[in-house]
């Protein structure tokens, strides 16, 4: 006797796949649906990669030009120490001026970290510019002979920024002023520059339209520690005075934590008619609720006033961890170190760092080319 077949249910379907192969499988129609009409299967394995998993991409297959935009953005510093290092290519790009129109000297401050000579360093890439120089940010060192250096060697920078750099005196920028005549953007951060050094600058300097001058976030007292050699520490308003009568035609001014008061701030507004940004934040000797604060809302598109948010600001606002004068207070280090820049000597300041951290430019071409060999090269 013959039995009808059994009808093949879901539970009832064996799919059966080759050996050591995982497909993936695409039906036409849902297994479970209502119909249970014969179901076409299609098997389609995965696909492999077009690109072969021992090919890899060689960056010297790059366009020369888009290599230098690349190793352009790297700072100064990584670019010596480590880019310049890679191969004999790289080492080549890294020696053409247009690597060199902007010098990122920035750094984090920690010379007991650091082991070469950030002065050198500097230097040697203001020589590979070749006079081509237009933008240099200089951070946590220097001195008077580096500026001068710098200025000398190119007559042509547009930008320039200086943060923390202790031992640049009024002498040394007022001597360099005149040599700037092309500048546009100027940032003094946390610096010992007084009015006399602005004033010299905003005369030198007619094409000035940015301007930044940031302080640390101190009171008076402090501020009569930390410009010592101003004559007149306690005049809130010089350097106010000295950018209203020098920068005429300023576009955009930063003063963090300035000591300024009305009467410095109706000066700026009334000789920088072209204003359109302007950043007050800490300025706390500033009381803008009446009619000067009206005034700069109305003309300035941009304004940022002492209570504003500071979330962005660049540098470390003094805090709880600071004594009196606002200064960082180490308990595990003298800091009772006090100079006089009339009597520093910047030849043997630059000496003793040089000693000490023996930066070397080493601009021979003898550099072994690593990039043609494998990993099987370093197996032993």
């Amino acid at each position: 006797m013959e039995f009808p077949p059994e009808p093949i249910g879901a539970e009832n379907l064996i799919l059966h796949f080759p050996e050591n192969h995982n497909p993936r499988i695409q039906t036409t129609q849902n297994l479970m649906g209502k119909k249970r009409n014969k179901k076409t299967l299609v098997w389609r394995p995965k696909p492999k990669s077009r690109t072969p998993q021992n090919e890899m991409r060689n960056w010297l297959d790059l366009p020369r030009d888009i290599t230098i935009s690349i190793l352009s953005r790297l700072r100064a510093v990584e670019i010596l120490e480590s880019a310049q290092k890679v191969c004999m290519a790289w080492r080549n790009f890294c020696k053409d001026p247009l690597m060199w129109r902007a010098i990122d000297m920035a750094n984090d401050g920690d010379y007991d970290d650091m082991f070469y000579d950030l002065d050198e360093m500097c230097r040697h890439a203001v020589d590979r510019s070749c006079s081509h120089l237009v933008d240099i940010n200089i951070e946590h060192f220097g001195s008077n002979d580096l500026l001068e250096y710098i200025t000398d060697s190119c007559g042509g920078i547009r930008r320039l920024r200086l943060v923390s750099c202790d031992m640049i005196f009024d002498e040394g920028l007022g001597k360099v002023a005149s040599k700037l005549t092309m500048l546009e953007e100027l940032e003094i951060s946390l610096c010992n520059f007084s009015c006399t050094s602005l004033q010299v600058v905003g005369r030198s300097c007619p094409l000035l339209k940015s301007f930044k001058f940031n302080r640390s976030n101190l009171s008076d007292d402090a501020i009569g520690v930390f410009n010592y050699y101003d004559e007149n520490p306690l005049r809130k308003d010089d350097e106010a005075f000295a950018i209203a009568g020098t920068m005429n035609g300023l576009h955009h001014l930063q003063l963090f934590a300035n000591r300024l008061t009305n009467d410095g701030l109706m000066k700026i507004l009334d000789c920088c008619p072209h204003l359109e940004s302007l950043d007050l934040r800490h300025c706390f000797n500033l009381n803008l609720k009446g009619a000067l604060g009206k005034r700069c809302a109305e003309r300035i598109k941009q304004l940022r006033l002492p209570n504003d948010s500071i979330q962005d600001y660049e540098f470390r606002v003094a805090a709880s961890d600071c004594d009196d004068y606002g200064f960082y207070d180490d308990p595990e280090e003298d800091n009772g170190f006090y100079y006089d820049p009339a009597e520093f000597d910047c030849d043997e300041y630059r000496c003793y760092a040089r000693d000490f951290y023996g930066y070397d430019s080493d601009d021979s071409d003898f550099y072994d080319d690593f990039t043609k060999l494998g990993v099987s090269d370093f197996l032993f």
